[in-house]
């Protein structure tokens, strides 16, 4: 089971983070409706899922769904950018398209350059460059 083909983010409200990811970001899809009851996005080796979180939990378990709570859930997301300037301009986009920058760009210890923004559901993303950092044909990050 070496593969992950879905990510899902459960969102409190669609339009928003249809939003935020299709119309802000610039994720791709082929769904033009601002409520769906689901969207999926194309990325590079997965699939991006939004869906209603209150569904989603009830989806896991109709008669005892995971509880909703606020905050960090220790998880974060990632994208991998090819030079510092990436970094700072994905930063700016996220800005732009109402992502709460949580860290600005800046060195970090590892010898790699990133920042952090969170979506309107609070879902944290890291942006980061590294010196090592390579990419096969796909986009995918090789290590």
């Amino acid at each position: 089971m070496n593969r992950m083909n879905i990510i899902c983010l459960g969102v409190r409200n669609m339009e928003t983070s249809i939003k935020f990811y299709r119309d802000g970001l610039g994720f791709k899809t082929n769904e033009k409706s601002n409520n769906p009851e689901v969207i999926f996005f194309d990325a590079s080796g997965t699939k991006l899922e939004l869906y209603p979180l209150t569904l989603l939990a009830k989806d896991i378990n109709e008669k005892t769904p995971p509880e909703i709570v606020n905050g960090f859930a220790g998880i974060t997301l990632a994208y991998n950018a090819k030079s510092k300037t990436e970094v700072c301009e994905i930063v700016e986009l996220a800005r732009r398209s109402g992502a709460k920058i949580v860290k600005e760009p800046q060195d970090v210890f590892w010898g790699g350059y990133h920042a952090y923004f969170s979506d309107p559901d609070g879902y944290y993303w890291e942006v980061a460059w590294g010196p090592d950092f390579t990419f096969d044909e796909n986009d995918m990050l090789k290590f």
